[in-house]
């Protein structure tokens, strides 16, 4: 329906139509008299309108609608509230710059029912909204309510002028009171629209109840927190005042300056520390700058805590390196069992300290599983040389300025633990010890790793520049050692710096030897039985290694022990001294149920079961792999919670076994008649890496062939479609483990045979260890064969059918 300007009063029946003026930011209320700055043409266009065509009582009427985004300078009809009020115009002023100061008087809450055709401006048909009050009690009871919190509100506002409490007191009408208490809260515009858009009076109360209860809370958290600064500023200020008082009275009475005796103090120390030229020239500067300070100052304090900490640093304190490389050799032999590499690296660089008069300190590395010694290694390294030993943890540290500290501007700033760990050494040439330097991490503070390039740099470290001190301090002396467990968590131009030795896990023989000499006593003095005679059987340690550890260190073996003594410490103070041999049958009575079961050999030789060898967290161990084939249609499935390497190795040992499937005397077909099901056991362990191929195609092989595979046969390398078997890492971890579980055979990459120096010597004259370059040479090693030696040892030879013996076809059946 179109309404013209003529037809306005008979539109007035079903709606009104009147001008629309789009408000920002503002929402007027009933009652509420406000001026408004209109600035835009639309607006000025409907003001001007709505002065030309004043009704008969001589008023001008124009809607007042919020916009939804303030922002929005041409709002469209769906950028307009629907509920606006209708209001008066009661004064128009052009300014000069073009605008329009306008006062309005808000008059009657109206729902906009569609917008009008009209250029120039908006137009609207408005239908006013009818608000009907009955006059209960529950309404008699809102209205004092909102006239009680109104009064509290008040209060806690100063800016609400109080003459407004007695004209909110004197109305009654409930309509009324909730617009007119409305328009003095800061509320947002969305709350306050709601409140224009609630037609029911009681209910409008009831919103506008709430809304204060909430603004009231926010007020008296405001006024204690204001009481609470107010108190500590008088506070401080009352200790400054005190303070000037006390001073002034010790000058009259004539008391030594405790300042000026401070400063002579520093003045001393600067005369007989030697340090850096640079260092020297800085703490003068500084100390100039504090005799012209107040004692009582806050910067007083920062320059003090400054030069206290220049002049506390060793700058040319050393102590003199022990350099008998026999005595050396000696202590280190003591203190640990074994780690030949890493005692052969420290007397290396004894014996060059001895020849030449300067060398740049080492930076070594030492990188193994938990428990193999790493870290009080580094502690017989400083004992044997006859340095300081300090030690800083970098196990979770993931900010920069825990290494360069941090500026003087900071409040509470200090020099970073690298400083600090060498004010405590009292010397600058100590074996400082990196712990955990794989477990740093990084965050918005910065890079701590980046931060470490520069103090392991021999090239740079000479130069060392703190934060704090903004000085340059000579690390070149420093020994440092790091340790970690992986070498993958350690950045690239880190791992560049330092000189990397691997600590391997300890084999069976050196943790049993490592028990006698050095576990056994210790946990005998710690437990009290120093002067019991306890000993426990070679059954008793090894029964404890086998199945209540799995490390490749020896932490949990020493608790084990020490938990064995526990119990033969009870067992003494109950039934007196006497001796005491703890063995197999003995420590499983004290240690309870065996928690672990390392891999061991199958005990007969089965079809498409294969021991692979892994390396893990606690160092080597064996990884069953098992093959089954089932009617299907080529379906491969795996399972075992294998990551994305280990899967593509057995999607690539798939193709190679398809490749050759004539030459391994398997049904060509054999992919369109059959589902492959590879599995390796404990699924919950998730478990990835290449170097399991050679055990997946074996098992492939003698899955399909029918070809048992023999038990006492481990194996590892990766797989290529050629049948090429490429090297692998943690060869030494994987033999151990092979011997550990029973193996006579271990089949590995010919490119790793270089790494057989690594593996004990003990260790390898026990088992057979068989280097490989191809995967038929795997299979010729792993299948009961009738007669192994025509099987094909490279490619491109002819191949006859591969037949199993008569002692693996009775197995099979």
């Amino acid at each position: 329906m179109f309404f013209g300007r003529d037809e306005k009063k008979e539109s007035q029946k079903l709606g009104e139509a009147v001008p629309l003026l789009p408000l920002r930011d503002i929402i007027v209320f009933p009652h509420m008299v406000v001026p408004l700055f209109v600035g835009r043409e639309k607006s000025i266009a409907a003001l001007k309108d709505a002065m030309a065509h004043k009704r008969a009582d001589d008023k001008a009427v124009i809607l007042l609608a919020a916009q939804k985004k303030a922002k929005t300078n041409e709002p469209a009809p769906d950028d307009i509230f629907h509920f606006g009020t209708l209001g008066h115009v009661i004064q128009l002023l052009p300014l000069p710059d073009g605008t329009v100061k306008v006062l309005v008087e808000g008059v009657r809450r109206a729902r906009i029912k569609r917008f009008l055709p009209n250029e120039g401006f908006f137009l609207v048909e408005a239908e006013e909204a009818q608000e009907v009050v009955d006059r209960t009690v529950e309404i008699e009871a809102l209205v004092r309510s909102v006239h009680s919190v109104f009064e509290a509100f008040v209060k806690l506002n100063k800016r609400i002028p109080p003459e407004l409490l007695m004209q909110v007191a004197a109305i009654d009408d409930p309509a009324r009171l909730a617009d007119t208490i409305v328009a003095q809260l800061s509320l947002k515009l969305n709350d306050k629209q709601s409140l224009l858009e609630t037609e029911s009076p009681a209910k409008r109360l009831e919103k506008l109840y709430e809304l204060m209860q909430g603004e009231i809370e926010i007020l008296q958290v405001e006024k204690k927190i204001r009481t609470r600064v107010k108190k500590q500023m008088e506070k401080t200020q009352k200790e400054y005042y005190l303070n000037e008082q006390m001073q002034a009275i010790q000058k009259e009475l004539g008391e030594r300056d405790e300042f000026k005796n401070e400063i002579q103090e520093i003045d001393e120390k600067l005369k007989n520390k030697r340090m850096s030229k640079e260092a020297t020239l800085k703490v003068k500067k500084e100390l100039k700058k504090l005799r012209m300070m107040s004692p009582m100052s806050a910067e007083a304090t920062v320059v003090r805590n400054y030069i206290d900490w220049i002049l506390s640093l060793p700058w040319y304190e050393e102590t003199k390196d022990r350099l008998d490389v026999n005595e050396a050799e000696k202590v280190l032999n003591e203190d640990h069992y074994g780690l030949k590499k890493v005692k052969e690296r420290i007397l290396e660089y004894l014996a060059v300290q001895a020849l030449v008069q300067k060398l740049k300190g080492p930076i070594l590395c030492f990188v193994g599983p938990p428990g193999v010694g790493k870290t009080s290694l580094a502690k017989s390294i400083a004992r044997a040389t006859g340095r300081k030993f300090v030690r800083m943890s970098l196990g979770g540290v993931r900010d920069e300025a825990e290494i360069r500290g941090h500026r003087r501007t900071y409040i509470g700033a200090m020099p970073g633990k690298l400083v600090q760990s060498l004010k405590k050494a009292g010397s600058n040439n100590p074996v400082f010890l990196l712990d955990e330097i794989d477990k740093m991490s990084t965050d918005f503070r910065g890079d701590p790793s980046s931060a470490l390039l520069e103090v392991l740099d021999p090239e740079q470290n000479h130069t060392f520049n703190d934060h704090y001190l903004d000085l340059d301090y000579d690390l070149s002396k420093v020994m440092f050692i790091c340790t970690a467990n992986t070498v993958h968590n350690i950045p690239a131009p880190l791992q560049d710096r330092m000189e990397i030795i691997r600590i391997a896990g300890y084999t069976e023989m050196e943790k049993r030897a490592i028990a006698r000499r050095y576990l056994i006593p210790k946990q005998r003095e710690a437990n009290g039985l120093a002067d019991v005679p306890v000993s426990l059987t070679d059954s008793a340690i090894r029964i404890i290694i086998h199945r209540y550890t799995r490390e490749s260190g020896v932490r949990s073996l020493e608790r084990e022990i020490a938990s064995a003594f526990r119990k033969v410490a009870r067992d003494v103070l109950k039934n007196g001294k006497r001796e005491i041999t703890i063995d197999r049958k003995q420590a499983m009575k004290y240690l309870g149920v065996p928690r672990y079961r390392h891999g061991t050999k199958e005990r007969e030789d089965q079809v498409g079961i294969v021991t692979g060898l892994a390396v893990m967290d606690t160092g080597g161990d064996t990884l069953t792999t098992e093959a089954t084939v089932m009617p299907g249609k080529g379906k491969l499935i795996i399972t075992g919670k294998l990551g994305e390497v280990m899967q593509e190795s057995a999607q690539a040992a798939l193709s190679y076994v398809r490749s050759r499937a004539e030459r391994f005397g398997i049904d060509k077909k054999f992919s369109d008649n059959f589902d492959i099901h590879i599995h390796v056991p404990e699924g919950a362990i998730p478990k990835d890496g290449p170097s399991a191929g050679v055990a997946i195609a074996t098992a492939l092989v003698s899955a399909l062939s029918r070809i048992p595979v023999r038990r006492d046969v481990a194996m590892t390398g990766e797989i290529t479609l050629r049948g090429r078997v490429l090297p692998i890492g943690g060869l030494k971890e994987k033999v151990l483990a092979a011997h550990r579980a029973g193996m006579q055979t271990v089949v590995f990459p010919e490119e790793n045979r270089k790494d057989l120096r690594e593996i004990p010597k003990k260790v390898r004259k026990a088992l057979r260890l068989v280097p490989v370059e191809f995967v038929d040479a795997v299979l010729r090693e792993a299948l009961v064969l009738e007669n192994p030696d025509q099987f094909i040892p490279k490619p491109g030879a002819p191949v006859p059918e591969v037949k199993p013996s008569a002692e693996s076809a009775a197995q099979v059946g």
